[in-house]
């Protein structure tokens, strides 16, 4: 371990290092925002066309490039908004905050088409689809709504969990190896109504960003995916108001000032109301199934170089049949976030988040509840340095802490025969810190390269089985079979105790060479450590699934993710091709022996198998990018 802190303190040492400053440099500075809302616009691209260079803005609207001494023309751009051109005299540095327009029509300006996009050839991103939810909106409705997810199972590489399940897969992965993050809180079930719709109101979302490979070192924590997704932080200039109805559910958003030009808020709720119809069905009026959900969000500007956003969700599905049984499951989060501008380059985001899932299923027929999920608490702490217009620089750490809650059971009527029973709860702590940089070593070669390393320690109280040579499940050579072995006593651990402790080094690499204007090579490489486990009796997601933590039996999944890809930018950029080849392996893979009974399982190292996967593909993505119809 101290082998590995040593290499990691080195990297770091290297990087701040690594780039070489002008005397004579001054940084340009500031945020872009909807002129209309004043909301912050992730993404756009801020370009001088005298030097060829540019940047875009992070996940808050911040942008910083830095430059020689001069005076340039600043083109500023993103979809769905006019361009705008300004004239910037650069003999200090200086901070200029940008205002764009909606535009319904793409951009005409042969340049600025060119200066928006061309950053898919330069930059050595790879393997990343991002949707704005102006795009998304103009995708095909689900029963009469915008679905965020059903638009992700339009891209490359990611197909849909299975039917009647929520989630989706990436690059032959599964739906448990997926990374959901809405204002950075962890989302642990991605649908309502079993698959139908998203947790994701659409009038609500931002921006959106699904990482498939090439993963950034910032995030970590599973094996197959990310997929980032940020709320809008509501209008400070004015009142709006906006809504739909659908076929089976309806939804309104309200946002508005809280100081103008200062603060703003945000709330939004959505509704199904398909099981009002049921009630006229004889046969179906005692059924139903809804799910309702509620977006808040309140943001605060203190001064020019800090900002306060705190933001939540809550969502709830219930399913009921015949009055018999009632299950109700749904996801909870809360982020305070505290945005800092240290000066013109260095910006940081601090947030403290607490996110929850929850499953409950009431069978009123045999009188008792079960209730089970799952609660983190994190820390984290990122910090961007933008040290020149060829050299970017993150960094940051976080800690989670889990709580799991297995099961418990609650008899609900006096002569059940049920009696109480709470399985062990389990706790675990996962720290990281990382680093990763952005590095344009020439005109024709760019690098993405980082590190992260995680620890994870699965904690008490709980006891623990130990088995004949630390072996829970055994291997029947007669049978030819898998077979839970039998303990050979158990050792009791007191709260926050170390029962079993990880830690990896989780390399990021990706490297892009420009063989014209037009086109690039690219290759990636990432590892990615999950400690997390979904334990499910089927091959989909369902919410009755538990997560649980790796232990001294259940180890870690260890995801390794190579990829090629050639970039094309076709007839003067109105298309583009992109054609990547990946190969993922997976260790520690988890299966389970024939029979598994994984629904309160005390023991459930004794029905779980580590395996290896394997996936591998090609890829293609065709998109028009300019015209009345683009995709």
């Amino acid at each position: 371990m101290n082998t590995k802190l040593i290499y990691f303190v080195t990297l770091t040492l290297l990087l701040f290092v690594s780039s070489m400053f002008s005397q004579e440099k001054c940084t340009l500075s500031g945020t872009v925002s909807d002129a209309k809302s004043n909301e912050t616009i992730i993404g756009v691209n801020v370009y001088i066309p005298e030097l060829k260079t540019g940047t875009t803005t992070n996940e808050y609207g911040f942008y910083s490039i830095t430059i020689p001494k001069g005076n340039y023309r600043v083109q500023v751009s993103s979809v769905s908004f006019q361009t705008i051109t300004e004239s910037v005299n650069l003999d200090k540095n200086t901070k200029n905050n940008f205002k764009l327009f909606s535009s319904e029509e793409q951009l005409q300006e042969v340049v600025i088409k060119k200066d928006r996009k061309a950053t898919n050839i330069k930059k050595a991103e790879m393997s990343v689809n991002k949707l704005s939810i102006a795009t998304i909106k103009k995708m095909p409705v689900v029963l009469g709504e915008v679905d965020v997810l059903k638009s992700i199972l339009l891209l490359p590489g990611v197909t849909n969990a299975g039917e009647g399940a929520s989630g989706f897969n990436v690059r032959g992965g599964g739906a448990d190896q997926n990374l959901i993050l809405l204002d950075e809180a962890t989302i642990f079930s991605s649908s309502h109504v079993f698959g139908f719709f998203s947790v994701f109101n659409p009038d609500a979302i931002k921006d959106l960003k699904l990482y498939k490979g090439g993963i950034p070192a910032r995030y970590g924590g599973r094996a197959s995916s990310v997929l980032d997704i940020y709320q809008k932080d509501g209008s400070s200039t004015g009142f709006h108001m906006n809504g739909g109805i659908g076929l089976i559910s309806s939804r309104l958003l309200a946002e508005g000032p809280i100081v103008k030009d200062k603060g703003s808020f945000l709330i939004g709720g959505r509704a199904s109301y398909a099981h009002l119809f049921l009630k006229f069905l004889e046969e179906q009026k005692n059924n139903a199934a809804y799910f309702y959900d509620l977006n808040t969000k309140l943001s605060y500007k203190l001064n020019p170089s800090n900002n306060l956003y705190l933001s939540g969700y809550f969502g709830r599905d219930v399913f009921s049949l015949d009055k018999s049984f009632t299950n109700t499951y749904g996801n909870s989060i809360l982020n305070l976030r505290w945005n800092h501008l240290f000066n013109d380059k260095l910006f940081s985001n601090l947030s403290v988040i607490y996110s929850d899932y929850y499953f409950g299923l009431n069978l009123d027929l045999v009188g008792f509840k079960w209730d089970s999920g799952i609660k983190n608490y994190n820390i984290k702490y990122d910090f961007k340095n933008y040290i020149s217009d060829k050299f970017k620089l993150n960094f940051g750490a976080n800690s989670i802490y889990y709580d799991f809650n297995p099961g418990t059971i609650n008899p609900t009527i006096a002569n059940s025969g049920i009696n109480f029973e709470q399985l062990d709860k389990k706790y675990a702590f996962e720290p990281a810190v990382y680093i990763d940089a952005e590095q344009e070593l020439s005109k024709k070669l760019s690098l993405s390269y980082g590190l992260r390393y995680s620890m994870f320690y699965r904690l008490g109280r709980s006891s623990t089985n130990i088995y004949a040579n630390n072996e829970p499940v055994i291997f029947n050579q007669d049978a030819q079979i898998y077979e839970k072995a039998t303990p050979i006593g158990t050792k009791l651990y007191d709260k926050n105790k170390v029962i079993q402790s990880y830690n990896y080094l989780e390399p990021r690499f990706a490297v892009a060479y420009e063989l014209n204007s037009n086109q690039s090579v690219k290759a990636s490489y990432n590892r990615m450590v999950q400690y997390l486990q979904l334990v499910s009796n089927t091959s989909s997601p369902t919410p009755l699934d538990i997560w649980t933590p790796s232990d001294n039996y259940i180890k870690p999944q260890i995801a390794d993710q190579v990829a090629l890809g050639y970039f094309r930018n076709l007839s003067d950029e109105m298309y583009s091709l992109e054609v990547e080849t990946f190969y993922k392996k997976i260790q520690n893979r988890i299966d389970y022996i024939d029979g598994a009974d994984l629904i309160a399982n005390k023991a459930i190292e004794q029905v779980v198998l580590n395996g290896q996967m394997r996936s591998y593909g090609l890829e293609v993505m065709f998109r028009k990018n300019e015209g009345r119809f683009t995709g």
